[in-house]
């Protein structure tokens, strides 16, 4: 395979550049007839960067699909391809089925054109890794999650202690088994979108109850922030975007000097409306039993009715099974 690997460049000296805003927070409510997803995103730039090379979905989106970028190469070229890439998936995604095929179809068709994005401009190497979750079903509890390099994906329980709960395993050289390029190590990712070293994303389906929450970031938090520390900052009675910028500046009190991003999804079924649902699926179970008793209590009766003056056994016999098989046909109906 034909590739090349961007190297991270070294921290950046002086202020010559224009810098964008440190930290940019943002946060939304997806309304559902049967559950609320609470949203958040935080996201910063490093102190050895110009420009933030994260990049994150908008989250007012029409479809409940959410990616964390981590542009990778350094400059302009790294923070493109890394906007690119989420703009390119929510395109391939939005507003239609969205299944473990089409997330992959959509990661492939990524790599090719973010990598012809960079070659018209550049002969410099650039790339992104990222990591992806889109809900699944009228309820969205079970979710698919996608990623490509070191973005990870935790899963955090609605009550108690416990640490957030990993749910990706990194594509670094160490992981994979593989040797980094010179002045490349072990910790780096070994795959990357846009420098076509990406030949299947990894895919998984987790499910996702009441209360629970599913975290995106980039390894400028990952790789300064805890597990358990994350579940503690996030379990708080804060507002959920407040919570978010918290954890970025967890991490450069870790000492983060990279770009950091966090996504949060927040699920939280509407109970009165899924009592409804459920009230309405026993009434209609109730009814249909009724009918299915009726007619087979009439069935009943027809078939141990009085045979006629003719004494057709061959008949009785005949009305006895097609009742009886009536009645077995509607059963089986029975929701």
């Amino acid at each position: 395979m034909d590739f090349v690997t961007p190297i991270e460049p070294p921290p950046v000296r002086g202020d010559s550049a224009p810098r964008e805003s440190a930290t940019t927070t943002r946060h939304a409510v997806r309304l559902t007839p049967w559950v609320r997803l609470e949203l958040a995103a935080a996201s910063t730039r490093g102190r050895r960067r110009e420009v933030n090379e994260d990049a994150h979905s908008a989250l007012s989106g029409s479809t409940p699909l959410y990616v964390v970028a981590d542009g990778v190469g350094g400059g302009a070229m790294a923070a493109r391809a890394s906007r690119e890439l989420v703009h390119r998936l929510h395109d391939a995604l939005d507003a239609h089925r969205i299944d473990a095929r089409a997330i992959r179809n959509a990661v492939l068709r990524a790599d090719r054109e973010v990598g012809r994005t960079i070659a018209r401009e550049t002969d410099d190497a650039g790339a992104a890794t990222m990591a992806l979750c889109a809900g699944t079903g009228m309820l969205l509890s079970r979710w698919l999650i996608a990623w490509v390099g070191d973005c990870r994906v935790y899963r955090l329980s609605a009550g108690g202690e416990e640490p957030a709960q990993l749910l990706t395993v990194d594509d670094t050289y160490k992981h994979l088994s593989e040797a980094p390029p010179p002045g490349g190590s072990y910790d780096d990712p070994a795959r990357m979108i846009g420098n076509g070293a990406v030949s299947s994303p990894n895919i998984d389906r987790v499910a996702l109850a009441g209360g629970e929450m599913l975290v995106l970031c980039s390894d400028g938090i990952h790789k300064h922030v805890g597990p358990g520390e994350m579940s503690e900052v996030l379990r708080d009675s804060a507002p959920l975007a407040r919570r978010c910028a918290r954890l970025l500046a967890l991490a450069r009190v870790r000492g983060s000097r990279d770009d950091a991003t966090v996504l949060v999804v927040r699920r939280e079924p509407r109970h009165e409306r899924v009592a409804l649902m459920v009230a309405a699926g026993l009434l209609v179970t109730a009814i249909a039993a009724a009918i299915v008793v009726t007619a087979s209590d009439r069935g009943f009766r027809g078939s141990h009715r009085a045979p006629t003056a003719s004494y057709d056994t061959g008949r009785v016999v005949a009305s006895a099974e097609s009742s009886f098989s009536g009645q077995t046909s509607s059963r089986t109906r029975e929701p």
